[in-house]
């Protein structure tokens, strides 16, 4: 009997210890969940709450209990909750909010098992949380791209309709486009010719689509053309060019390129008809022609009628006599220049001003020109230098007379714009194949907003104007068009109020072309 009571005891001491095990290991297991869990009694106060729900609520453990759940929880949402669990004995993720000690609102997973005493009394239940902060967050970052990404689709439906509308629009404007239109692709293929620039060249535009400008250039129209573009179209601006013998076109080039990008995707070539200008402007140039020449043989007769009676040829004058008969010799002078002046200008664009190039000295030249002007330096007291270069300058190819034309017109423009006492200092010297020619002065200058036209015809500045009202404004149209005729260039620098230098350069060629 004893023995039976020891075995029982045994037993006994081992089934406490098991459950001290179990107890021990259930707690361990509740410490250390990663799952936030708490313990609620059956009339809503908080039992035990784990590490992990200390986290996610902000309370310390010491907070939590005998703390109401619904201070954490919404009332409704938490007593919804609660009835749920006591009636059915669980209740599998159901989606609520969680109120932190901060106020701050967790989105949460939560899942209840009802727990109960051996004799089937109800003494509260388990709560378990799952946070779904991070979901939610990406959810709507979901919702967001999906929002983003539809708003994209439809965004890229009307730009395609947009798109379309405006090619509709430029279709229109390139086919009834009073100008001429080519466009060559990236690879200088021809990709779009317009109705305008097919009548100009009377073709078919399926013969000439995809050909390159080196296969435009066997086909005899489109030679001029090709002509002036060159294997790779540069910048063009308003170039002339002919079509036959009836047609006289300008081209002007544009690259074309996507916005914001560098790389040229093609070239538009905008073909303007100027014959009729051109038929005009050669009508014009005619009639000045004719006049000009028909003025000359009087003018002349007249000059050498007026010197003979002041050389006294015909007889003695009184002085009154004199006077207003050289006053009349000298207004029949202005006559004589001007009239020189057109034609030069006719023969200009006639093409046919240049004639007969020698070599010749420029610094020679240069010295006659200064020595005509010596008495009017003197007169204004003007300090003039000419300083010619120390290296040997050589002869260059020239039409003397031409030559001389465009240093008288820009030393007498220094004299006569450099007022009482000012200064003009003349210079030659020699550079990389070339002769460079500079004079500069202290005159009244050019007007910023009219530089632009200085080399044009009849232009005179507003200034120049008020200090000398004769002059006719051809000087350096005549001048531009002498020095480009040999190869050479000529610009300028000036500044209104503080003079003007005028720069020519010539090639120092070796043979006369």
């Amino acid at each position: 009997m004893e023995i039976k009571e020891d075995k029982d005891q045994d037993k006994t001491s081992i089934l406490l210890e098991d459950l001290a095990s179990l107890e021990t290991y259930a707690r361990d297991l509740f410490t250390f969940l990663p799952l936030p869990v708490c313990l609620v009694s059956a009339i809503g106060i908080i039992l035990e709450a784990n590490p992990a729900f200390e986290e996610i609520s902000g309370y310390q453990t010491g907070e939590l209990i005998g703390k109401s759940i619904d201070s954490i929880f919404r009332k409704r949402k938490i007593n919804e909750l609660a009835e749920e669990t006591l009636k059915e004995g669980l209740v599998r993720a159901k989606e609520i909010e969680l109120l932190t000690k901060e106020k701050k609102k967790i989105p949460a997973r939560v899942s209840t098992i009802l727990r109960k005493t051996e004799e089937g009394e109800t003494i509260g239940y388990f709560m378990a949380f799952f946070n779904l902060s991070d979901i939610k967050k990406k959810e709507l970052e979901l919702r967001e791209a999906q929002t983003a990404l539809l708003n994209m689709l439809e965004d890229t439906a009307k730009g395609r309709e947009i798109a379309e509308e405006a090619k509709k629009e430029t279709l229109a404007i390139i086919t009834n486009f009073t100008d001429g239109l080519l466009v060559l692709d990236k690879e200088n293929k021809l990709s779009l010719i317009n109705p305008k620039a097919k009548d100009f060249f009377d073709i078919n535009t399926e013969k000439v689509f995809g050909k390159s400008i080196a296969e435009l250039s066997k086909i005899s129209l489109f030679k001029s053309l090709t002509d002036i573009l060159g294997a790779d179209p540069k910048k063009i601006f308003r170039k002339e060019f002919s079509i036959g013998e009836n047609v006289v076109l300008e081209a002007t080039t544009v690259p074309l390129m996507h916005e914001g990008e560098k790389e040229k995707i093609g070239t538009l070539i905008v073909l303007h008809d100027i014959t009729r200008e051109k038929l005009i402007e050669k009508m014009k140039t005619e009639f000045v022609s004719l006049s000009a020449h028909q003025l000359r043989t009087p003018l002349s007769a007249i000059k050498w009628t007026l010197k003979m009676l002041l050389d006294g040829d015909l007889g003695a004058l009184t002085q009154e006599q004199h006077d207003f008969i050289e006053k009349t010799y000298k207004s029949n002078e202005r006559l004589i220049n001007l009239v020189n002046d057109l034609l030069n200008v006719t023969r200009i664009e006639e093409g046919r001003y240049i004639y007969g190039p020698v070599f010749a000295d420029l610094g020679t030249l240069v010295q006659s020109a200064i020595d005509v002007y010596r008495d009017a330096i003197n007169k204004k007291k003007i300090k003039f230098l000419f300083k010619r270069s120390s290296k040997d300058l050589p002869k260059i190819p020239m039409d003397v007379e031409k030559m001389r034309l465009v240093i008288s017109n820009l030393i007498d423009n220094a004299v006569k714009y450099t007022l009482w006492g000012g200064q003009i200092i003349l210079s030659i010297d020699r550079t990389d194949g070339e002769l460079e020619f500079i004079i500069k002065d202290s005159g009244v200058g050019i007007p910023a907003k009219q530089q632009k036209r200085v080399f044009s015809k009849f232009f005179r500045g507003s200034n120049a104007i008020k200090l000398d009202t004769e002059g006719t404004g051809l000087g350096l149209f005549v001048a531009k068009n002498i020095i480009e005729a040999h190869g050479g260039e000529i610009w300028f620098d000036s500044k209104e109020g503080q003079g003007t230098t005028f720069y020519f350069t010539l090639p120092t060629r070796e043979e006369l072309e």
